[in-house]
């Protein structure tokens, strides 16, 4: 299966024909970053490749109100694949979906759309945005506790790897989907796994990703197990990021690329992080977009907390690699907060935004800081005018509802519509009588 590489619709039908497939699957996403979607037979495949199939769009989150509930869903060829989980006596295909009004122009609260715009953007400035993401995440026995299965920790193998047998199979299923993956490993934390991805283009990349997301749990459903990406399920040990690298290219040239340059990063990579660490938190609710996830971004687990670039430091929020003579097109920056359950298609585009307005503007990029910013105290950091990002998800929705640069990125609807979600769910979680009250609070008051 991994060579499939369909183009036109025409390519659809006859691999659709060669591989006897029965169903094709219609995937596409919702403001939040859930994987939504339903299934056609192949009778339906050729009207469906032609005018796209229709629904009702008012029960997905943030697409329509009911007086304007009706969406087509205009699947896209190259992103035609086999599942391998499925029946082999009954293929099933996939292909994601671009999200259309009736009258057949793009809809506009669709994050595939978002992303696009956004790609669109560089496009026209000359570029080519790739990314590269690392997406860590837990296996547990059940979607019910966090009880750990191993007590390994960061490269470990067997026996303290005791998953490593499904992460196999994950990168196995993953490959016959035709993505290519570079790495699998066990991560810092006991059951923590990582499998990362072979860099692409950003609206390749966030495909992949939401594949991945579904391949993992797939997976380990089928072995019994759990597999999640909640950004901080158990306290105490580290939580899941995606680190996202990233560069720009023009043509085949990578931008962020000068020989003569400090760090080897260009005058266009310089600018593209100084955009990054200035919007830093205007974009944080986007690549953190849950209560969840603020319990990851905390002194002491690797996750960044303050807004400043590194070469090595791994405390710092962006790293920038080092240089390695004849790899000029892996030169990139490593974006560090973002982490696995956000919405990919949402989060490339905030990020790439930021990077933009950086390189428009011309943001001088602050110098670097290369001590450990924990060990620093509040005073020290400010000596070096180093800020924090926003401690929880209020004040990140606070600062982004403030923010043109987001408004823009996302567009109208998604903007407001994501705002007064986020919203909501602060005011559910703030409500909440969780079991660290009881245990504080309850024997002594």
């Amino acid at each position: 299966m991994r060579s499939l590489k369909p183009k036109t619709k025409s390519d659809i039908i006859k691999l659709v024909k060669a591989h006897k497939v029965r169903y094709i699957r219609l995937w596409f996403t919702d403001v939040l970053g859930f994987l939504k979607g339903f299934t056609i037979t192949i009778e339906e495949l050729p009207r469906a490749l032609e005018d796209g199939m229709g629904f009702d769009g008012s029960s997905i989150e943030g697409f329509a109100r009911i007086e304007e509930s009706d969406m087509i869903a205009r699947p896209d060829p190259a992103t035609f694949a086999i599942l391998p989980w499925e029946s082999k006596e009954q293929p099933v295909a996939r292909m994601f979906c671009d999200i259309h009004t009736p009258n057949g122009k793009p809809f506009e609260a669709d994050p595939r759309f978002v992303l696009k715009q956004n790609l669109a953007r560089a496009k026209q400035m000359g570029f080519t945005y790739y990314v590269g993401p690392e997406l860590e995440y837990f296996y547990f026995n059940n979607p019910k506790n966090t009880i750990v299965l191993d007590r390994g920790g960061y490269f470990d193998l067997t026996p303290l790897d005791v998953a490593q047998g499904v992460r196999n199979d994950t990168v196995s299923a993953l490959e016959d989907l035709g993505i290519i993956v570079e790495y699998s490993h066990h991560e810092v934390a006991s059951s923590q796994h990582e499998i990362d991805l072979r860099y692409t283009d950003a609206l390749t990349m966030a495909d992949n990703v939401m594949t991945y997301r579904l391949v993992a749990k797939e997976i380990a459903q089928a072995k019994g197990l759990h597999a999640t990406f909640m950004p901080k399920p158990v306290f105490g040990i580290n939580g899941s990021g995606m680190h996202t690298h990233q560069s720009l290219f023009k043509g085949e040239r990578n931008a962020f690329f000068d020989a003569k340059a400090k760090y080897h990063l260009s005058e266009i990579g310089r600018f593209f992080t100084a955009g990054l660490l200035r919007h830093a938190p205007e974009i944080t609710s986007i690549t953190s977009q849950w209560v969840n996830s603020y319990k990851r971004l905390v002194p002491g687990y690797e996750a960044p907390v303050y807004i400043c670039w590194a070469q090595m430091n791994r405390s710092a929020l962006i790293r920038v690699p080092m240089y390695k003579p004849g790899k000029e097109k892996a030169t990139r920056i490593e974006y560090r907060s973002p982490d696995p359950a956000c919405n990919p298609y949402l989060a490339f585009a905030a990020m790439l935004a930021a990077g933009l307005d950086g390189i428009e503007k011309e943001y001088k990029l602050p110098e670097p800081a290369n001590d450990n910013i924990y060990h620093m105290d509040e005073e020290q950091r400010d000596r070096l005018g180093i800020k924090s990002l926003p401690e929880d998800l209020l004040e990140a929705i606070k600062i982004t509802e403030n923010s043109k640069l987001v408004k823009e990125c996302l567009g109208e609807k998604v903007f407001e519509y994501f705002i007064r979600n986020k919203k909501v769910e602060w005011d559910e979680y703030k409500a909440q009588v969780t079991q660290y009250e009881i245990d504080k609070y309850l024997p002594i008051l």
